[in-house]
């Protein structure tokens, strides 16, 4: 999994506009641009949700007695660091406009998107 921890600290976790010019130049097509960074951002998002999961795992407990709800400050500082995460989509726009994602189309549709490589093939 990719650490999103040090990838997210340079990413303003805020939305702004951006120029839709620039994001279609990198495909030729504002549409097939919206497609990659929509693909990328779904796998983001899973990573993300399966980390905090596995994170959170580790403080279940099973109890029978739902009165019975305990606190756990490191448990609280986890979900707090991913609720301040920026948005799977802000993360992913940032891989694409930094030229961070390699993509393939195949028969009209994305086939695959690759993290950290500078290859591109249409």
């Amino acid at each position: 999994m990719t650490d999103f921890k040090q990838k997210a600290h340079g990413i303003n976790p805020n939305a702004q506009a951006r120029n839709v010019a620039d994001i279609a130049a990198i495909t030729g097509n504002i549409y097939e641009s919206l497609v990659v960074i929509s693909g990328r951002s779904d796998q983001i998002g899973k990573q993300l949700k399966e980390e905090l999961h596995a994170k959170l795992d580790e403080f279940a407990v099973n109890s029978e007695n739902l009165e019975e709800i305990h606190e756990n400050k490191e448990q609280i500082e986890i979900s707090r660091f991913y609720e301040r995460l920026p948005l799977p989509v802000l993360i992913s726009l940032d891989e694409f406009m930094n030229d961070e994602l390699s993509h393939r189309f195949k028969e009209g549709t994305v086939d695959d998107i690759i993290l950290n490589t500078n290859a591109r093939s249409y």
